[in-house]
């Protein structure tokens, strides 16, 4: 039985490190966000207040408080709480469970099973545990952030309350990095640190509602940063920005020379110079270059400069890109030579670029907006429970193949950004 106690969450353990991790909630007073499942008028918080907890399901994208929840209701019920994850928990694991769940029983004792990430469980694994929910052997609690739906047992779920959880709202990430930043027990409030108002409000927009990367970044910091002539560290948003984690790319060559070279060519075929393109490329040829690279770029310049103004020139871009693997050196030059001087005499427009790059600042400013409840994907049993799809008008059915609806989110349904001047 001694495997099985090392799965039973101790009420009201403090974890060591990481951060996230010790700021999890304990109390439902200490929960911040999700208030459309844990307002004091909704059932979930009703659920766990008079400790009447059923079989249920947390479903919600990273970050956004599913073992927190969890962990409140291990510290809030006085049924017995043991925690697995699917990841790396065997049949056998949960056989045990079931058989100690049983002698407690007898006690009159209820058990809680709380299984994180439970659609990493295959069929076989789920089919198990079905009779032992239905008979009220444990009561489950299922964490995923997959689609149950997709996930999880029709079964299983027909025996189980759904509660879907919603990305963290900035605010909510905001209060978060302040109980990190503060708080003497759980967060860094002894390190003598703070966070410019910037800076949060930066790593509140970026952790798109997930809380875990908002605070992995605020205990990187921690870990890295300088003290000032006062004594204490200061987040500011430079270092924000830094700790938040980017993933960069860069090329295999690194002179100046071969950034510059294929610049120059770049360049001249955006400005419609066929001679100084096949010139610039006579240079990279002669240099070496590694054709795939050069035709990867004359396929981003046909999108990026041609675009729809002469749709031919990707087709010409990506076409030649398939011929010179095929047919490789010295022929190849020929295929790139045509390329290059027919995406420099092609006409030129950037409007795909302006549009994509227009919506990708929209997204960075605003987030991930709810997508329209009328577009969401309904094709799955269950799927009118959580109102998906509903009133989306089917185009084909309206004269001319066009019926007018909202397709952006409602906080940007009036914005454009594509145009065709």
């Amino acid at each position: 039985m001694s495997d099985l106690l090392n799965m039973i969450i101790e009420k009201n353990k403090e974890d060591s490190s990481p951060l996230a991790a010790r700021l999890r909630a304990s109390t439902l007073d200490e929960v911040v966000g999700q208030d459309d499942l844990l307002g004091k008028d909704k059932l979930l918080y009703k659920m766990i207040k008079t400790d009447s907890i059923s079989s249920i399901i947390f479903f919600g994208p990273p970050g956004t408080g599913k073992t927190t929840i969890a962990r409140v209701i291990a510290n809030t019920t006085k049924a017995n709480f043991v925690s697995i994850n699917a990841t790396n928990a065997s049949k056998e694991d949960m056989k045990q469970v079931v058989e100690y769940a049983k002698n407690e029983i007898a006690s009159g004792k209820k058990t809680i099973l709380f299984i994180d990430e439970i659609h990493r469980f295959n069929k076989a694994q789920q089919d198990y545990l079905l009779p032992f929910v239905e008979d009220a052997t444990i009561i489950l609690i299922g964490a995923t952030t997959e689609n149950p739906y997709f996930e999880v047992n029709s079964a299983l779920l027909s025996r189980s309350r759904i509660f879907e959880l919603k990305p963290l709202s900035d605010d909510a990430v905001e209060k978060l990095i302040d109980r990190a930043v503060n708080d003497k027990e759980k967060g860094l409030g002894s390190l003598n640190i703070s966070i410019d108002e910037d800076a949060k409000h930066f790593l509140a927009m970026m952790s798109n509602g997930d809380a875990r990367i908002a605070l992995n970044a605020i205990e990187l910091a921690s870990r890295t940063i300088e003290r000032n002539e006062q004594g204490k560290m200061v987040i500011t948003l430079d270092i924000a920005k830094d700790c938040i984690g980017k993933h960069g790319f860069s090329y295999d060559k690194d002179s100046d020379n071969h950034y510059d070279t294929i610049s120059a060519f770049i360049k001249s075929m955006r400005g419609s110079d066929p001679d100084a393109a096949v010139y610039y490329l006579a240079r990279m040829l002669n240099a070496g270059e590694d054709i795939k690279f050069i035709a990867r770029r004359m396929m981003i310049c046909a999108s990026e400069d041609v675009g729809l103004a002469d749709p031919m020139a990707l087709v010409v871009a990506t076409s030649a890109a398939t011929a010179v693997e095929r047919v490789g050196m010295p022929e190849a030059n020929l295929i790139l030579s045509e390329a290059a001087i027919y995406i420099a005499k092609a006409k030129k427009s950037n409007a795909c670029t302006v549009a994509i790059e227009s919506a990708s600042a929209m997204v960075k400013e605003t987030g991930n907006l709810p997508i329209p409840k009328h577009l969401q994907d309904a094709h799955y049993k269950g799927a009118k429970n959580l109102n998906r799809g509903i009133g989306y008008k089917y185009p084909h059915d309206y004269p001319g193949h066009y019926v007018k609806q909202q397709y952006l989110p409602d906080e940007i349904k009036n914005e454009k950004f594509y145009s065709e001047d």
